[in-house]
């Protein structure tokens, strides 16, 4: 029998050496169980369940601790450090890191995970044998994934980004009582941000396909996101002392979105509604509430 990291294997203990713990025996291989991956008591002659992983040292070694994942598993798994050379070092229960390294990660810094941030990865072994994670895609989370219900449409979900590309980002919605989750993709024009991966966002369900799989986005429907920018810009003019505002129709999206955090569009549909109820006017790329807006020569006369 040989030995190979990531696995669990039933092995017997054969003596104790002081001070660094028990070895167990394979019968042509000993394998140190040091005092520190104890979890009980054992006696020599012990038949124990071992997890099988390289120490600090790049030796074999065994613990009595039981990781999240052996090796070929999938799990997810919390994001412990960052290494901006080496990659995300993860929590695997057992007290040490797995790495996932930098070539797994997208080549964009900004997508890429940060502390507690979650990823699903598969257990695998390096070309030396030792042990590291690789993203799991979507050929491994597929088969696990359930058929979304139509009842989630319009609905508001929790999902968690499992690949982030500039035209869309796939994400795994929470199944919650459900199981596993659902797959779903919100496009790059229903995203309010880029999302990096293994990031938790919350979102609408927009379509449920036939397939199963869900479309996205990170907004409102459009009645009710209408409704509530143009609340946000009633009360910003409010505040403002001439009760007025320098942006208009006229004003460059990337202005609008800075200034307000909604696109161009939903910025003239909030626009549209104030004008239609008669609660603003638009002046040469100004605009101001009705009571409040300047005259003109021809209105004064």
């Amino acid at each position: 029998m040989s030995l190979i990291a990531g696995t669990v294997v039933s092995l017997p203990v054969s003596r104790e050496v002081s001070p660094f713990g028990y070895f167990l025996t394979t019968g042509s291989e000993d394998v140190l169980l040091h005092y520190t991956e104890l979890t009980r008591d054992i006696k020599i002659g012990e038949t124990l369940e071992v997890f099988v992983f390289f120490d600090t040292e790049d030796r074999l070694a065994v613990t009595m601790k039981k990781p999240y994942l052996t090796l070929g598993e999938m799990a997810k798994l919390v994001v412990a450090d960052v290494h901006p050379r080496l990659g995300c070092f993860l929590e695997m229960g057992l007290g040490r890191q797995l790495l996932l390294p930098i070539r797994e990660l997208p080549e964009l810094e900004e997508l890429r995970p940060q502390v507690g941030d979650e990823v699903f990865v598969i257990m695998e072994h390096d070309k030396q044998g030792r042990l590291r994670a690789k993203l799991a895609g979507e050929r491994e989370l597929a088969p696990l994934a359930f058929h979304a219900p139509t009842t989630w449409l319009n609905e508001w979900v929790e999902a968690l980004v499992y690949k982030p590309l500039q035209m869309g980002t796939f994400v795994l919605v929470d199944g919650g009582v459900l199981g596993f989750g659902a797959i779903g993709m919100i496009h790059s024009s229903e995203r309010s941000h880029m999302l990096r991966l293994g990031e938790k966002v919350k979102c609408r369900v927009t379509l449920v396909r036939e397939d199963g799989r869900v479309n996205l986005a990170m907004t409102q429907r459009k009645e009710v996101g209408r409704n509530e920018d143009a609340d946000k810009l009633l009360a910003f003019m409010k505040e403002r002392p001439m009760g007025g505002m320098p942006y208009s129709d006229a004003t460059p999206p990337d202005i609008i979105k800075q200034r307000f955090g909604i696109s161009k569009s939903a910025f003239k549909r909030a626009l549209g509604k104030l004008m239609k109820d008669g609660l603003v006017v638009q002046k040469e790329n100004w605009t101001y509430l009705s009571d409040s807006a300047p005259k003109s020569q021809q209105e004064e006369k």
